[in-house]
């Protein structure tokens, strides 16, 4: 980007966006200058979405204002923001899978002869010569849904920027791409930027970042925490930034762990698993739990943490690997196979794939039980109500009885509704993907202790959490993820903020603590 870009291109004012009991946006501010390629990036939940979403025309700001070319914007719809030169490339291909490449290419622009038809020897060459200027090589009168995830993420890509746009949003475009193609990718935001076109880049690959990038805003809980030259930048204190820590402190503090550790009474593991692998999501992660011991799974968003979680119980399925539990290899990666070996998943989003809202918190608790209570076919409403007593008793469920529909209860009520579902198993091996995510402090309180009791039992716990303190205060041992492999692990004094930290910012080849 030269030193002297002239006006902003797009500039967003101090922008705010409200839903339902949710301050999505809080004053947000960002200017985007021609050529430049300014990096969007923060954890889950920090606002990226919804300010892409504001920027693109599927939300309308609830105060401030979006400015375009110099201009106050408000565009109705996405077909708007492009048609002025806004072009967007998803993490998930948003084309048509069952049309060709050359129609998805000119889609809602195909170029037509004198009777209005649609000249479709014309499209397809024109979307060779387009394909081939970026070095896509690949039959344009195959459907798209024939071609791999990454060449379908490459047409999407000449599409986005064939439109003549003066602004481009990449969100997570790499995710699915081979290294040829990223390859590809970075070239092609060269040559935007020679052209003067402006690029919004949002990524959780640091390195990505640091390669491409020119300027970065940090987003957290809807508000900017930074904007500016990402050049000099370390990496830990962009890491910290997006967190919400003070590096300082942490440099200087060490912050080690505040809760002493569990007494693992067995010392073979009783979860191990072994080179799981997903193209583009996994490579070759292995670790071991042992029973009593919580195992944290540390790493920024999208470093393959609940990933790992789901393709232990079979529910995001691998190439290859094994997991193997109390020293028997589950022949199938499956959720029923994890669930019969003794394992249990309480997943991160406990609306869209834990609770069902329309049942009791009784349905709720027993309906993974449901065959152990059940003899010849029928289901024994006793055997039903002593699970349910003891689990809403032990767990301190407030409820007005066990017959309220589970939607009404809180936030950590409803957490605790969901372990309760998975206790009731008895399971050898408990998956807690963020247990503690948008519930208040007592009851967040609440599920650490019970964490810590269940392990103190003898139960093998594996815990995900984007909060670094509850990770260093709540685990015996950390495995840090980073774009889906293990980068360290960390043990006894290491297990610290510090160490953690280190450990997720840590360049390729570098040693992330002594």
């Amino acid at each position: 980007m030269s030193s002297d870009p002239g006006p902003p291109i797009a500039e967003v004012v101090g922008v705010s966006k409200r839903f339902p009991g949710v301050l999505a946006l809080d004053d947000v501010s960002l200017t985007l200058a021609p050529g430049e390629v300014h990096a969007l990036v923060g954890e889950n939940g920090a606002g990226k979405s919804t300010l892409i979403k504001l920027l693109t025309g599927v939300y309308t700001p609830d105060g401030g204002e979006i400015r375009y070319a110099g201009q106050p914007v408000s565009f109705g719809r996405p077909l708007d923001a492009q048609a002025a030169g806004i072009s967007t490339i998803y993490q998930e291909v948003n084309l048509v899978p069952r049309m060709s490449v050359a129609s998805n290419l000119y889609l809602g622009r195909e170029p037509r002869g004198r009777l209005g038809l649609v000249d479709y020897r014309r499209m397809r060459a024109d979307a060779t010569a387009l394909l081939a200027r970026h070095g896509i090589d690949v039959d344009v009168r195959q459907p798209l849904q024939s071609l791999g995830l990454g060449a379908q993420q490459m047409v999407a890509l000449a599409r986005a920027v064939s439109v003549n746009a003066r602004v481009v949003i990449m969100d997570e475009p790499t995710s699915s791409l081979e290294p040829r193609e990223v390859d590809t990718l970075f070239r092609i935001v060269g040559e935007l930027r020679g052209q003067g076109v402006a690029t919004i880049y949002v990524s959780h690959r640091l390195d990505e970042l640091y390669r491409i990038c020119d300027r970065v805003t940090v987003l957290r809980d809807g508000r900017v925490v930074h904007t500016g030259p990402l050049a000099g930048l370390e990496r830990l204190r962009l890491v910290s930034l997006m967190l919400g820590r003070d590096v300082a402190e942490v440099r200087r503090h060490g912050l080690t762990r505040f809760s002493e550790s569990h007494t693992a009474t067995a010392t073979e593991p009783v979860l191990r698993v072994r080179n799981l692998t997903k193209r583009h999501v996994l490579s070759d992660v292995s670790f071991d739990v042992r029973p009593g011991e919580v195992t944290g799974l540390g790493g920024l968003l999208g470093s393959g943490r609940s990933e790992t979680a789901k393709a232990i119980v079979g529910a995001l399925p691998v190439e290859h690997g094994s997991v193997t539990v109390a020293g028997r290899p589950l022949r199938r990666l499956s959720p029923a196979a994890a669930i019969r070996a003794g394992i249990s998943l309480l997943p991160e989003d406990r609306k869209a794939e834990g609770i069902i809202p329309d049942l009791s918190v009784r349905e709720n608790i027993v309906l993974a039980a449901m065959p152990r209570l059940s003899r010849a076919g029928v289901v024994s409403r006793a055997r039903q109500d002593r699970v349910v007593d003891l689990f809403m008793q032990r767990l301190r469920i407030k409820a007005a009885s066990p017959d309220q529909k589970v939607s009404e209860l809180s936030g950590g009520n409803q957490q605790k509704v969901l372990l309760a579902r998975w206790l009731c198993l008895n399971p050898k091996i408990l998956l807690l993907d963020e247990p503690t995510r948008g519930i208040d402090v007592g009851a967040k309180a609440e599920v650490q202790q019970l964490i810590d009791d269940l392990a103190q039992e003898g139960l093998a716990v594996v815990l995900i959490s984007s909060d670094l303190e509850e990770l260093v205060e709540g685990a015996d041992r950390i495995v840090v993820l980073r774009a889906g492999a293990v980068v360290d692990e960390l043990t006894g004094d290491d297990v610290s903020e510090s160490h953690l930290m280190a450990a997720v910012a840590h360049d390729d080849g570098e040693q992330s603590h002594d």
